[in-house]
């Protein structure tokens, strides 16, 4: 199947429907819960030591699970003795949610997170995985060489660009990078489908252009409150939201919980 003849969906869950501290984001419970409510997800995706892909956010463990270390360090066995957030829920593995998503028919939104320069090896792994996954989805890096390997490799996969305004926070990158990243200067070489762009940072000129005057398809993230999803569906643009409660998603977005959906 050719998925980039489909579109983005509407919104999307930010790291699962969490609910903390309950529900931690990134947990097989977070994912569980965007099923019942049918929600399209956004999900990260790390390669660790062993080759497993991990379902994840941070490069450091620390924040979700309290230990400290590089994800990209642990194998399985060691990364599963670990909670989130004070539960009994575990890192997930990418298996195990294309598993509970596949034939639900919600799209999946797959953030590449590249870490000491794997791009090669982690877009490979994720993509090789995808090979036998039916269900929709589309990936987005903030590293470009993830677009242009993607391109190479799997040209038919929907792909997209995730920047900000990097002035505003360096993150550690090299001084010449900030520009390129912030205004996506290699779009020409890596050509995306989508744009995912930090909303509070979407008047970026570079942006408007490709958007306003391109045509390419904007994705806002993170949206954090019911004004902000109003704002961003009143400016067009695809909202990657948490922290919104049932009651204003049905209010804004339609969304309705499903009577025979999974806890």
């Amino acid at each position: 199947m050719d998925k980039r003849n489909n579109k983005l969906a509407d919104m999307y869950a930010h790291r699962g429907y969490h609910d903390k501290p309950e529900i931690p984001e990134n947990s097989m419970a977070a994912f569980r819960r965007a099923i019942r409510y049918g929600l399209p997800t956004e999900i990260d995706v790390h390669l660790i030591a062993d080759g497993s892909l991990v379902i994840f956010h941070d490069e450091e463990l620390e924040r979700e699970t309290g230990v400290k270390g590089i994800i990209e360090d642990y194998d399985i066995t060691n990364l599963r003795k670990l909670r989130l957030e004070g539960t009994d829920e575990l890192i997930p593995t990418f298996d195990e949610v294309l598993e509970l998503y596949e034939e639900t028919g919600l799209p999946l939104l797959i953030e590449l997170k590249v870490n000491r320069g794997n791009y090669g090896p982690l877009t490979r792994a994720v993509a090789e995985r995808l090979d036998s996954y039916t269900g929709p989805f589309a990936l987005q890096s903030f590293d470009p060489r993830v677009l242009l390997e993607l391109k190479k490799i799997r040209p038919h996969f929907m792909r997209g660009q995730l920047a900000k305004d990097f002035r505003k926070k360096k993150e550690g990158l090299p001084f010449y990078q900030i520009p390129l990243l912030t205004n996506m200067a290699l779009n020409r070489l890596t050509k995306p489908d989508f744009i995912s762009y930090k909303f509070k940072d979407r008047d970026n000129r570079a942006l408007r252009r490709r958007v306003d005057k391109g045509g390419t398809t904007e994705a806002s993230w993170t949206i954090r409150s019911a004004k902000a999803l109003k704002d961003a569906v009143k400016a067009g643009c695809i909202p990657i939201f948490e922290k919104i409660e049932p009651e204003d998603l049905r209010e804004i977005l339609g969304i309705e919980e499903k009577e025979n959906g999974n806890d």
